[in-house]
Parts: structure tokens; C-alpha cells; sequence
């Protein structure tokens, strides 16, 4: 999701406003036992292109990694690249700045998930997968396990799917959950996990999650990505955290917690989700600023968060939707729209986790936030602290 073309670095500037939100400094973090305000976590997917350094982990900001993603190949779980061994030997390593930092290795994700239907559909096809699993995680010293199957009893990327997916879901998280408690008993520490779920109501309807929810440590709350222009041919805040009543789709975070509650899983498990990139629409009019207008699909649909802070002062303006509590960017001269958090967003989310008692956030992905703009906005807003402002260029959108 951080790819950027020429042609859209050409095409995306960003106004003084975003410039200035992201400039603000920020303490040192305290020690990790003191993060947050009560015990929320900070979650950070990492989907790295490379062998890492310490310097591309800001350890001490997190309270947990899931490190995406490993696949499922002829039904057992194996390493995703060539650098994953190392990897995972660095982060472990990092631990000793971090004692209450855990390490999860996250399996599937959006284009790895076509082999979760098949290994789950048996009794004998779930062992075979659990025990890869476990070896896994002992051969890299890891915490515990992600499962990210996107999705459940749906196609998502064209993947084989059945009805039997529903049921064959919390089978598949049960018996992980009775395979780690044996574990844990060997190993003398808990084992965690997780999983990362759509934020439809699709997803809802084709799981159990009353059942999921007593199963699991957490439920990684994918709030982002009701709007893209892959699917949608008009504009839209891709990330909203309340419903703005002029949405077409009356989407939001807050509607997705509500619902995930009302099927069963206390507020204690989720983490709301946040994404460190924007998304692109082009051809769009000027009418309200770009939001919600008919527009195209771009050759670049994503941008990670540091590309769009190096692209400033060069024609874009920023606008926050009052109503959903996020900004966008909109040029006029070359009719692009991009929809993205920034820090005054992110810490709105804080606090609506905060007031809610969630259990914390996750966010995708920690290397599109370089110089971890946002993640140390999460970590003040988790600290219950002031939140930075936005000056400069800013519009308010009225409706």
C-alpha cells in the first residue's frame, strides 16, 4: 500500500496546514508499564520490504507487532520471504528495551488468504496447520499468532470460499486457543491470539463472534477502507470515526464498534484501527471541496503517510469533515482527492477509545510513517494528553 508512481508524486502536493499539523514535536515516550492511560495496547502491523534495523522499530512506542505476513502453503503456515529469519531475530532482540513488548507473526492479509478455507475445512486439515504453527512460533521465539483471513465464507481476492467457512472459523480459532493453553503450560508463558476483521457487516454475518470473541486476546477492528476507488466510483472518507449524514454509505468506526458489540465481543477485546495511508480519486469536481463527488480511479491509489508530509506546500488544501471527525486533501487545478488520517484525527480516535474503553488500536502499517508522526500521536492521545491542533490552510467542511 506504499508504492507510489511518478505520475502521482507529480500530482500530490500537500497544503501548509498538513505541513505544520505533522511538524509539532513530542516528548520522549515514558517507559512502556506507563504508556497508556489504563492498560490500552498499541498495536502496529509491520509489512516490511527488506531486512530490518533497530532503526526501522520504534520499539519502546508499541506494546505489540504483528508482523505480516507469513502464508499458508499446502495447509501449514511458512515464512512469507527470504528475510523473514532475520527479521523476526531482530524484533525478538528488541525486546530488551521493550520487556512488555510482544511479537505475533500475522498469517494471511488480503492477497495471502485463498488457502485459510481449505486448511480449516477438517478436524485433520486444522491440526496438521496448528502443529506448523506451533513450530513456527517456537523456532522464532514468537508471541503468539494473527490470523487474518479476509475473508470468511466470501471471495475478498478471488480466494475459494464455502458456507461451512462460518462455523469451520471458530473451529479453526478453538482449537488454536486449546493447542496454545497446552503450549503454555510447556512453555511457562502465554501465547496470544488475535484476529483482524473486516469492517462490514458482511464479516459479521458470515462469523461467530460471540464465539470468536471468547476465544481470542483481541479483535483488530479494520476501520478503514469503507471507501476506495477500486469499488467506488465517488469520493468518500475512507476512514471515518462518527457517520457523516451526508455519507451515501453511512459508514464509520464508531458504527462498526457498536456492531461488533451488539454480536458479542465486550469493548475490552477491540482495538480500533487506523491506517497510515491515504487513498486517491481523480476527475473529481469541485463541488463540495471533492467529498463525496463522482471521480476515477488513479495509475497510484495509495499513499503512505510520509510521502504525502514530503509532498508540502504545492497546491493541495486540507478540509475536515466536522461531522466525521477526518480530513482530505482536494486541488482543484488537477481535480485529485485524497482521503488520510493526520494527527488531529488520530487523536480524536484516542480519545473515543479512551471514552469507550476499548481495548486500544492497531494501525497498518508502521513503515508508511517514517518518522512516526502519527504513531506519536497515538501514543500521546493514549496518554489521555492534549491533542495537537491543525493550523494554517484549513477548511472546515458546513453542511
Amino acid at each position: 500500500m506504499t508504492d507510489l508512481s511518478l505520475a502521482s508524486i507529480a500530482r500530490v502536493s500537500v497544503a501548509s496546514a498538513l505541513c505544520a499539523a505533522t511538524a509539532l514535536s513530542y516528548a520522549a515516550p515514558p517507559s512502556p508499564a506507563s504508556r497508556t492511560r489504563a492498560g490500552q495496547q498499541i498495536v502496529g502491523y509491520l509489512n516490511p520490504k527488506h531486512a530490518l534495523t533497530a532503526a526501522d522499530v520504534p520499539v519502546t512506542k508499541l506494546t505489540r507487532i504483528n508482523y505480516a505476513f507469513s502464508s499458508v502453503k499446502n495447509g501449514e503456515m511458512v515464512e512469507g520471504s527470504a528475510f523473514d529469519a532475520d527479521n523476526f531475530a531482530l524484533l525478538v532482540s528488541l525486546k530488551q528495551q521493550n520487556p512488555g513488548l510482544t511479537i505475533l507473526v500475522s498469517v494471511g492479509g488480503w492477497g495471502g488468504s485463498g488457502g485459510f478455507s481449505d486448511m480449516a475445512l477438517t478436524a485433520a486439515s486444522r491440526v496438521r496447520f496448528i502443529d506448523s504453527v506451533v513450530r513456527f512460533i517456537t523456532r522464532y521465539q514468537l508471541d503468539g499468532l494473527d490470523i487474518d483471513w479476509e475473508y470468511p465464507g466470501l471471495v475478498g481476492a478471488g480466494n475459494t470460499f464455502r458456507p461451512e467457512d462460518k462455523r469451520n472459523y471458530t473451529a479453526l480459532l478453538r482449537d488454536l486457543r486449546a493447542r496454545f493453553d497446552h503450549e503454555e503450560k510447556l512453555q511457562h508463558r502465554h501465547l496470544l491470539l488475535s484476529v483482524a476483521v473486516g469492517g462490514n457487516a458482511d464479516f459479521i454475518e458470515h462469523t461467530e463472534m460471540a464465539a470468536v470473541g471468547r476465544l481470542v486476546d483481541t479483535v483488530n477492528l479494520m476501520t478503514y477502507d469503507y471507501y476506495g476507488p477500486d469499488e467506488d466510483k465517488i469520493s468518500g472518507n475512507h476512514a471515518p470515526l462518527f457517520t457523516d449524514p451526508a455519507d451515501p454509505k453511512a459508514i464509520s468506526a464508531e458504527r462498526t464498534v457498536r456492531a461488533y458489540q451488539a454480536a458479542g465481543v465486550p469493548a475490552s477485546k477491540l482495538l480500533l484501527g487506523l491506517p497510515f495511508y491515504g487513498k486517491e480519486w481523480d476527475s473529481v469536481g469541485s463541488q463540495n471541496n471533492g467529498l463525496f463527488q463522482p471521480g476515477t480511479k488513479p495509475t497510484g491509489t495509495f499513499h503512505d503517510y510520509s510521502a504525502l508530509v514530503d509532498l508540502t506546500r504545492q497546491g493541495y488544501t486540507r478540509y475536515w469533515d466536522a461531522a466525521a471527525s477526518v480530513p482530505w486533501l482536494y486541488n482543484p487545478d488537477t481535480k485529485t482527492f485524497i482521503s488520510y488520517e493526520d494527527p488531529q484525527s488520530l487523536a480524536r480516535k484516542c480519545r473515543f477509545v479512551l471514552d469507550q474503553r476499548l481495548g486500544g488500536v492497531m494501525f497498518w502499517e508502521l513503515t508508511e510513517d517514517v518518522k512516526s508522526e502519527l504513531l506519536n500521536t497515538i501514543v500521546a492521545g493514549m496518554r489521555h494528553t492534549a491533542a495537537p491542533s491543525t493550523s494554517g490552510s484549513t477548511h472546515a467542511a458546513t453542511r
